[in-house]
């Protein structure tokens, strides 16, 4: 049972703790002693008895004997294997041995205790950590071995080591990355979807930046050794602040955790050895309690202190680490469904609110009978035209509103708002494309909410830049401007999922996400920016910029899988909406952010800069992006000629 179930705690998305065991051939009552007894969710256990090798395995009339696995397929139904075993690839395999009956021994053991778990519907194994600096024989193993896998995962061990001395110098022979091995790894098998990774947590921690990498990573499995934890007040385990947050993060990335070793506290009530004696004698003694439980209810503590997802966590669950196509609200007539989810950010229509609020009283003199005219270009089902009428009222303001809007869907739906609310004297419906419209008057205020995840994504430039002939020559633009973010990010799952559509055109689409696993490895720098109104003699919507970013020392080397993008809008002079992580407007989810995926994915290490090339592109009937990486090594320019994204006109 999940630890938030377990534990009597109302919490969606609960997490699930197993334990690691050693050999024992009789897996039901293995189970029972840590499933029931310990209350464990799994086990990873050993499925083959250690002590067997093939080239000492007895041949009696050239028949080979029965292989040393730990029971038959029955001993246990399907879905208990299913949900309650992951098991635990011999380790003393070494396919990179120099000793040849050892490496041999090794890829005919991997291949039979694989077939054995693939047989028995498990849904993961973990693989043993490469034992020297080169794995590839290793890795062309299982690479084999993922080729033909029905839906079952490969864990491979990584240790999570620390460097073995404090240096800052990045070439020193004595740093340890564990993240190398298993990039190296993962990198032979080709980014295989099916291969995972499972951390050592040991008693020392890397930097946090060291650290961050992972989350970016497919890590399935936190595997913490009891060494790992300290001794509280009362004699129970417990873990230090750092080792704290990063199960918090573990939790927060629906990582597994897994207890490993043997109980290094002394609990009054458990006894490892009658523990240990009770599963080797296979007695009918009653169980005797779980040495590790005390490991299990701190972990499940940690679980519980978590604060509860917020009503717009829950609102994003379903969109984490999920690809969309971008909208095209110029090409496209949205629907009714879109509108209202959109329409739900209070957050977004409050910044708005404010920002008409501020312009209307700067340009309104207190005590003035000046009518305000006020245009929303891209009205929509009326929600900027609610809050243009509440800032009015709140500042006490006269004004007319021109509610323009090219949908004849949501035209209909404005027309049912003004006469509900009996705006029939105040508010204009103009059914038309903002671009092609002749206003009967200029506006004073011009209103606007065409932005996109990458801010002009949604061609908010080209729609203003055609609606500016009517705003007065001192007329006020809301949103006045807005730039354009982006930052490099590992981003394992995405990218496997884009690489599962075997087709260029994925490799070279921007896709709007909510990211989750992901690891960002440097501050966002800003990419583009645009003005309105826009009176410079400099009219086109085209762009270039070239960015360089760096990792930090501590850092380690990463793999940029993409690139993630926001924006921040300045609504009217400090009124701002943004997504953009250091500035981000809290409680705000009408936008998420955009990703621009990597063809290859990039290595790069501390100390060698990665520059990123953005191109903003238009034409006749379309506006694109272009990206491209020149450094540390080059990387094709991404959606020529828009060949595989735009954006219609």
């Amino acid at each position: 049972m999940p630890l938030g179930e377990k534990y009597g705690w109302d919490k969606s998305e609960s997490r699930y703790c197993g334990v690691e065991t050693e050999f024992h051939d009789n897996i039901p009552q293995l189970l029972a002693f840590n499933l029931s007894n310990g209350g464990f969710d799994f086990v990873l256990a050993p499925l083959m008895n250690p002590t067997y090798r093939p080239s000492l395995l007895e041949k009696d009339g050239g028949v080979v004997s029965v292989l040393p696995f730990a029971g038959s397929d029955l001993v246990l139904s399907p879905s208990q294997w299913s949900s309650h075993v992951v098991g635990k690839i011999s380790s003393w395999i070494d396919l990179d041995s120099e000793d040849e009956t050892l490496r041999m021994d090794s890829e005919i053991t991997l291949k039979q205790e694989i077939a054995w778990a693939n047989h028995l519907s498990l849904q993961a194994c973990l693989l043993p950590c490469p034992k020297g600096a080169s794995c590839a024989n290793y890795a062309r193993c299982v690479n084999q071995i993922l080729q033909g896998l029905n839906n079952m995962q490969l864990w491979l061990r990584i240790p999570l080591l620390k460097a073995e001395e404090d240096s800052t110098d990045v070439t020193s022979t004595n740093l340890i990355d564990s993240w190398e091995q298993w990039n190296s790894f993962r990198l032979l098998c080709e980014h295989h979807h099916q291969l995972a990774v499972a951390l050592d947590i040991l008693s020392c921690l890397p930097s946090p930046n060291s650290l961050g990498r992972w989350f970016g990573e497919s890590v399935r499995a936190a595997i913490i050794n009891t060494d790992a934890f300290v001794t509280n007040a009362r004699g129970y385990p417990c873990l230090s602040k750092r080792y704290q947050k990063l199960i918090d993060g573990f939790f927060n990335h629906s990582i597994q955790i897994v207890i490993s070793g043997k109980s290094v506290h002394i609990i009054p009530g458990a006894s490892a050895d009658s523990a240990v004696t009770h599963l080797e004698k296979n007695t009918e003694s009653p169980i005797p309690k779980n040495p590790l439980r005390p490991y299990l209810d701190y972990i499940a503590y940690l679980f519980q202190r978590m604060d509860p997802l917020t009503e717009q966590q829950r609102f994003e669950l379903g969109y984490r680490d999920f690809l969309q196509a971008p909208l095209q609200p110029l090409m496209d007539n949205l629907e009714a469904q879109t509108y209202e989810t959109f329409e739900k950010d209070a957050t977004k229509y409050k910044q708005y609110e404010m920002a008409i609020s501020k312009a209307l009283v700067e340009r309104v003199p207190e005590g003035a009978t000046v009518t305000t005219v006020l245009m929303v270009v891209g009205a929509g089902r009326g929600p900027l035209v609610r809050a243009s009428l509440q800032a009015a009222e709140e500042t006490g303001r006269k004004v007319i509103v021109y509610a323009v809007e090219k949908n004849p869907n949501a035209v209909v739906t404005l027309h049912s708002l003004v006469k509900l609310e009996g705006w029939e004297d105040i508010v204009t419906i103009v059914s038309c494309d903002m671009r092609h419209w002749d206003a009967p008057q200029k506006a004073d205020i011009l209103v606007s909410e065409l932005l996109g995840s990458f801010g002009d994504n949604e061609l908010s430039p080209e729609c203003l830049d055609g609606a500016q002939r009517f705003l007065k020559q001192d007329g006020i633009s809301i949103p006045s401007s807005y730039t354009s973010y982006i930052q490099p990010v590992t981003a394992s799952k995405l990218y496997n999922d884009v690489k599962s559509h075997k087709d260029l055109v994925h490799f070279e689409t921007a896709y709007v996400v909510k990211l989750h696993n992901i690891a960002k490895l440097a501050p966002s720098q800003p990419v583009f920016t645009f003005t309105h109104p826009n009176y410079t003699s400099q009219k086109s919507n085209n762009r270039y910029k070239k960015l360089k970013f760096e990792l930090a020392n501590d850092t380690g080397s990463a793999m940029v899988h993409g690139f993630a993008g926001y924006f921040d809008a300045e609504l009217y002079k400090d009124v701002h909406l943004s997504i953009e992580p250091s500035t981000a407007t809290p409680k705000m989810f009408s936008w998420f952010s955009i990703f621009f995926p990597l063809r290859t994915p990039i290595q790069i290490r501390p100390g060698s800069p990665l520059e990123v090339h953005f191109w903003r592109c238009s034409g006749p009937s379309k506006v694109w992006y272009e990206w491209s990486v020149s450094s540390p090594t080059l990387s094709p320019i991404h959606n020529s000629n828009g060949r595989s994204y735009w954006v219609g006109l």
